[in-house]
């Protein structure tokens, strides 16, 4: 049984223009079913374009609205992935995968604040994994991040971990002893 996210997972990709969100959106597209989950981009100054076949938006409302994704991944360099996160709960997604590394210790508590203030007025939660988080994965169904795909073998065995690479290091064991995973999650080291 997997958790957070499966085949049917519909994803934005939040920075799909810049060199990193290009790079392993490709890379995501290219494991399982991920052409079919990647469904939308986000770049307010480059909405109506696309990119490997990704409609872009103006925002994550916009491009939640008009896709039904309920997961956004991030890859906005540090200075604007703050606001990245809190445009993914405004828009009152399930789930938020910040990649990013070495995003201000001020602007996450900012975040954190108004998340947590969001919730207690009644609001959607929407949960958050990282900062600085490899992301997730579902072996044979969707990735979401940068984990290397090849390593996981589907099974039902769960790996949470805050480091990306032992996240690695403990799928490439289980996998290469016959012990399939149900999920791979990194929570993020920041």
């Amino acid at each position: 049984m997997s958790i957070y996210i499966n085949k049917d997972t519909k994803v934005i990709t939040q920075g799909i223009t810049g060199k990193t969100g290009q790079f392993h959106t490709e890379k995501c597209q290219e494991y399982a079913n991920g052409k079919n989950c990647f469904v939308a981009g986000v770049n307010p100054k480059k909405a109506g374009e696309s990119i490997f076949n990704i409609p872009i938006y103006a925002s994550v409302k916009e491009a939640a609205t008009q896709t039904g994704a309920t997961v956004s991944v991030i890859y906005v360099p540090p200075a604007g992935a703050a606001d990245a996160i809190w445009e993914a709960v405004e828009a009152d997604l399930d789930l938020a995968i910040c990649i990013t590394e070495g995003i201000p210790v001020r602007d996450m508590l900012e975040v954190r604040n108004k998340m947590k203030a969001k919730e207690a007025a009644g609001g959607k939660k929407t949960l958050l994994l990282g900062p600085n988080c490899p992301g997730l994965i579902t072996p044979d169904e969707v990735k979401i991040g940068i984990m290397p795909g090849h390593i996981h073998k589907k099974g039902r065995v769960g790996v949470v971990s805050r480091s990306g690479t032992l996240t690695y290091e403990a799928v490439a064991q289980l996998t290469e002893l016959g012990i399939g995973q149900s999920s791979a999650v990194g929570i993020g080291g920041d």
